[in-house]
């Protein structure tokens, strides 16, 4: 485990380099949603129609923000429970999204979904809203406006700080911590 920085576009090359337990500070364009746009993203693609982003190599962060401060691009950006994406999440990779940013634990189907397609699975920290939000340089809804802080938003970011969770061979932060306190 080490810290690693890295830049989008999140290569496949890119991901192969990074481990579970890894920190990261990211830099560049990363994309945020949550359930209603992966939902609509969902949707364009089963009618067959083109995404609002390109996902191959992108980063989704599920966040809602709230309104920004004067001066500020957003205001506060804590991440979102993940497992809500679940559902929606396969169809995403299979397109070439490769890292995605949350909290929490996901499911099998999209473990096997990262190892098929290689991603990883960031987690940002819970609590840090503000501090998330010090990394995030520009902010701009490029889909589904009327979502309102769900939205799909481009963000600029420096210094984005995350840790690797699940990385691109399934390899599972939650797991392998958790039996290092298990009594035997």
């Amino acid at each position: 485990m080490e810290e690693k920085i890295i830049s989008t576009p999140l290569t496949k090359e890119k991901v192969k380099n990074l481990k579970s337990g890894d920190t990261v500070l990211i830099s560049g364009t990363i994309y945020t949603g949550r359930d209603a746009a992966h939902q609509r993203l969902i949707d364009t693609i089963n009618r067959g129609e083109k995404l609002p982003f390109d996902l191959k190599d992108s980063i989704i962060y599920y966040v809602g923000p709230t309104p920004a401060k004067p001066g500020k691009p957003i205001g506060s950006a804590g991440p979102t429970t993940s497992y809500r994406m679940d559902d929606l999440t396969v169809p995403l990779l299979e397109r070439g999204l490769t890292g995605m940013i949350g909290k929490g634990v996901r499911s099998l189907t999209v473990i096997d979904g990262m190892k098929r397609n290689g991603a990883v699975y960031f987690v940002a920290i819970g609590g840090a809203a503000a501090l998330i939000a010090d990394s995030i340089k520009d902010s701009e809804v490029i889909a589904y406006e009327d979502l309102g802080p769900e939205a799909i938003r481009k963000l600029t970011v420096e210094n984005f700080p995350a840790v690797v969770v699940i990385d691109h061979l399934g390899n599972n932060l939650y797991e392998t911590e958790r039996k290092k306190y298990l009594y035997k």
